[in-house]
């Protein structure tokens, strides 16, 4: 895989989002502190694999890690003029309903060609307590495809930001913490990729444990 990186442009507006709203937001309001930055690789395909609980946590991860991140959205949202141009601009790739494994696994090989770190939350969808019970082997799978590094990511607290049917933020404090490289599975047979997502899960669970 070539040390390739994010477009200039995308660079640039990943850094004017981080430095103007949310590393201020997440540094003051949410007190936050991140663990581990030394351990991300700047350059090159990457992916971020973490828990999930909560739909601030992919532009937290991306301001922790020091690099843009590109995550999947919803095909619609690539349909309005604008905010299509700027979502693409900031990494992210559109995947279509009833078929998002096939689209995304394409798509994030496109990213990873690229030179762009891409995120992929290994319970695939938000869990209330921010634990990975099911985990799903894609994440895996795409690193032996492509032979990128995963990066375990553990976010802490955002469960407790928003609350169902509640517009204000709560000020509640968030710990990132970011573990060392796992390097891709050998071969994509079923018992490398699951070996691969246990040793993910139980980097993100460990470092979850440590708490605040």
């Amino acid at each position: 895989m070539p040390h390739q990186r994010e477009p200039l442009i995308s660079l640039a507006l990943y850094h004017l989002f981080k430095w103007s709203i949310v590393s201020p937001m997440f540094h003051t309001y949410f007190r936050g502190r991140i663990y581990g930055a030394e351990n991300v690789p700047q350059t090159g395909g990457l992916i971020v694999v973490a828990n999930h609980a909560s739909d601030f946590d992919p532009p937290i991860i991306s301001n922790c890690v020091r690099r843009p991140v590109s995550y999947m959205a919803k095909e619609e949202l690539f349909k309005i003029p604008v905010f299509s141009r700027a979502i693409r601009l900031y990494g992210a790739y559109p995947v279509k309903r009833g078929s998002a494994d096939r689209s995304a696994i394409r798509a994030a090989l496109a990213q990873l060609e690229r030179g762009w770190a891409v995120g992929i939350f290994l319970q695939g969808t938000r869990t209330p307590d921010a634990r990975i019970a099911s985990p799903k082997l894609g994440a895996a799978m795409i690193a032996a495809k492509a032979q990128v590094p995963l990066l375990p990511v553990s976010v802490w607290g955002t469960q407790a930001i928003l609350g169902k049917g509640e517009k204000m933020l709560h000020p509640v404090p968030i710990t990132v913490r970011i573990g060392d490289v796992i390097q891709p599975p050998s071969s994509g047979d079923r018992d490398a990729l699951e070996a691969i997502t246990h040793q993910c899960v139980e980097a993100i669970h460990a470092m979850h444990h440590l708490g605040r």
